[in-house]
C-alpha cells in the first residue's frame, strides 16, 4: 500500500494551497492511503481557555465543510481527526474516510492533557480508553491520536491484534520534535508495525513544528517531512509487519513467547 504522511499549515489563509499541493502530490505518487495532522482544518482551540461554545461550534462547522472534500485528494482512504459533538459532548475524534464508505468515526481520544497551551481536557470529553485495530484496505492499523502515542501500555495490545501501522495524527511543537521521533520509533519496533504521523505545521511561529514520518517496522526513518518537502509517501507492507511480529524483540513479549 502507498501511504502518505504530510505536514499542514494551520492558518486558514494557507491551507487551500497546501491542500492543492498535496492533492497533486497524492496523485502523482499514486497514494492510497493519506494521514492528515490532528484537527488538520481548523484552528487549535485547545491552546486557550476558558471553553468557548461559539469558537467550538464554528470549528466543528468548518471539519465538517472540509470533511466533504476528501475526495479532492484523490486516495481511496484518509485518516485524521477532527472535532466532533455528540449528544451534547465534545470530542476529538479520530476518523476514516473512503471512497466507498464515506466518513466512518474510529475512536475518540482518550488521554487530555491539561497545561498551558495544552488544555484539552477543557475543550474535550474523554473518549474511548480502548485502541481497537481498524482496517484500510489490506492495512489493519491502530490510531493513537497525539498524546496517545506516549501509553507505552497499548504497544502490547497492538502487538496482540496484529496492527500492521500505528497512525498518529499530531499536532506538537518544533521544540519537541525529537522526542517525539524517538516514540515513534519505539512504538514500531516494540509492535513491529509501521508507525506513520503526521502533524501541523507553523515555521515562522514555531508553535506547531510538521517532522510527519514514516518509520518501518524495525524503526528505520524511511521518510520525515520538512518545510521543503512537506508531503512524502512511502509503500508499507502488511506482510513484512506481520512477519516482524515473531522477530526480536516483539516475539519476547507474545503470550507464547519460549522460556529460556
Amino acid at each position: 500500500m502507498r501511504a502518505t504522511v504530510c505536514e499542514l499549515p494551520c492558518q486558514p489563509t494557507l491551507l487551500e494551497a497546501a491542500w492543492e499541493a498535496l492533492a497533486d502530490h497524492v496523485r502523482s505518487e499514486r497514494s492510497e492511503l493519506v494521514l492528515l495532522p490532528e484537527f488538520a482544518f481548523v484552528e487549535p482551540v485547545w491552546e486557550s481557555t476558558p471553553f468557548e461554545p461559539a469558537r467550538w461550534a464554528a470549528a466543528v462547522a468548518l471539519s465538517d465543510a472540509w470533511t466533504v472534500r476528501l475526495h479532492e485528494l484523490g486516495a481511496a482512504r484518509v485518516v485524521g481527526a477532527r472535532p466532533v459533538t455528540v449528544d451534547g459532548r465534545h470530542y476529538n475524534e479520530g476518523f476514516a474516510w473512503s471512497d466507498e464508505a464515506g466518513y466512518q468515526p474510529l475512536r475518540r481520544k482518550f488521554h487530555l492533557p491539561e497545561e498551558p497551551g495544552g488544555w484539552e481536557a477543557t475543550w474535550f470529553e474523554r473518549g474511548d480508553a480502548e485502541f481497537a485495530r481498524f482496517t484500510a484496505g489490506p492495512l489493519g492499523f491502530g490510531l493513537s491520536i497525539c498524546t496517545e502515542l506516549w501509553a507505552l501500555e497499548t504497544y502490547a495490545r497492538y502487538a496482540a491484534l496484529g496492527v500492521e501501522a500505528i497512525l498518529s495524527p499530531r499536532a506538537t511543537a518544533a521544540a519537541t520534535t525529537a522526542k517525539w521521533l524517538a516514540m515513534g520509533t519505539v512504538a514500531a519496533v516494540r509492535t513491529g508495525a509501521y508507525s506513520l504521523s503526521s502533524n501541523r505545521v507553523d515555521h515562522a511561529a514555531g508553535t506547531y513544528g510538521g517532522a510527519g514520518w514514516a518509520i518501518s517496522p524495525d524503526g528505520a526513518l524511511l521518510a520525515r517531512t520538512s518545510a521543503d518537502q512537506p508531503f512524502c509517501t512511502v509503500d508499507v507492507d502488511p506482510a513484512l509487519a506481520a512477519a516482524a511480529r515473531s522477530t526480536y524483540p516483539r516475539y519476547v513479549f507474545a503470550p507464547t513467547a519460549p522460556r529460556r
